[in-house]
């Protein structure tokens, strides 16, 4: 198949102008998205969120609706199955009624306690002990 554009004259476009382009060959594809999809972290998380509902004595489907996340996508969170934008992890915080620090203080003590280091991918310390 092949796109159409239109060329510019002189500064405007105008379809009358329009060129034929030729497809991009198949070792053109768009590259891949990178992922940052972290399992253990987004486990963590589901596990935070979850003990906090709970102890809130929220059900999913209540919390979702507060918060305006899909209630299978909430699901998937709770799961681990998913990762929560920053804005979907401040509405959860906002619809719990803590802060979106507290949210990922649990995550990151979840993750602690997994035996996960709190820095993770290769980040050395900047502090160094001195002589």
């Amino acid at each position: 198949m092949y796109g159409i554009y239109a060329v510019s004259r002189r500064g405007s476009s105008r379809h009358s102008d329009a060129v034929l382009q030729s497809p991009r060959s198949p070792s053109e594809k768009s590259p891949r998205r990178a992922t940052s999809f972290d399992p253990l972290a987004a486990r963590a998380f589901g596990a935070a969120i979850r003990a906090l509902r709970e102890r809130v004595g929220v059900a999913q489907d209540q919390l979702a609706l507060m918060a305006n996340i899909d209630r299978s996508y909430y699901g998937k969170l709770e799961r681990g199955e998913r990762q929560p934008s920053l804005g979907l992890l401040l509405r959860a915080a906002k619809a719990l009624g803590v802060s979106g620090a507290t949210l990922v203080l649990e995550t990151e003590r979840r993750l602690e306690a997994a035996g996960e280091p709190k820095q993770r991918a290769g980040r050395a310390s900047s502090t160094k002990a001195r002589p």
